[in-house]
């Protein structure tokens, strides 16, 4: 299949793992939810093929588990599960918002900037997908202005983990009670101060890992 400029787009295998990826990221898939290789030909319109690729690769990111007997489900989290996440997490976004500040251009902080203005709309809108894409987005830009790819993948999967259960958690607060520390990153990062970036940022994981926690069932 190719796209209007005729240039050859991605593989069948990868547009699947793709928005596959995507539904479990932005918690399309619940906690729990079985996910079988039937439902996603029939939801995604796609093969089988593609579609076991898709949760060969995806199982072994941790973004789905793997339960035996051919069972695959969405991860459901647990209190020690969710503080191991948060450990990680601080241990790996406030180095990445380091690297940012010493890199963020003007056109970035701009990009971050409307990112962040998004974000804000979604929250008073009461969009929660909106929300979700944004919050996201706002983190992938930091991470690609960090230029450290191998840490930026690792952060990642660490977001696919918890993408479901923070949907759950969002859905039951509503935006209002999302509260972030982007203007406080946005801040350090114009003054260049990649300290301030890395406190904003393990402020943010934390506050949002409490969140996370707090509403584990």
């Amino acid at each position: 299949m190719k796209d209007r400029a005729g240039s050859a787009g991605p593989p069948a295998h990868e547009v699947v793992y793709r928005r596959l990826r995507e539904m479990i990221l932005f918690g399309e898939m619940a906690p729990g939810q079985p996910v079988t290789i039937q439902g996603l030909v029939s939801d995604l319109g796609a093969g089988m093929t593609p579609v076991r690729e898709a949760l060969r690769r995806l199982t072994a990111e941790g973004a789905l588990d793997f339960r035996g007997n051919r069972r695959i489900i969405v991860p459901v989290l647990d209190a020690a599960t969710v503080s191991e996440l948060t450990e990680a997490r601080v241990a790996l976004e406030p180095r990445l918002a380091q690297r940012a500040a010493q890199r963020c251009s003007a056109a970035d902080l701009r990009r971050l900037a409307e990112i962040d203005a998004r974000l804000d709309a979604a929250i008073a809108g009461g969009d929660l997908r909106g929300y979700l894409v944004e919050n996201h987005r706002f983190h992938a830009e930091l991470n690609a202005i960090a230029a450290a790819p191998v840490l930026s993948g690792l952060v990642e999967g660490l977001w696919l983990r918890f993408g479901p259960s923070l949907r759950v958690v969002c859905g039951r607060l509503g935006t209002q009670a999302l509260p972030d520390r982007h203007k406080d990153l946005l801040a350090a990062l114009d003054a260049g101060d990649a300290g301030a970036a890395a406190a904003a940022m393990e402020a943010d994981v934390v506050q949002g890992m409490e969140q996370i926690a707090a509403g584990l069932p």
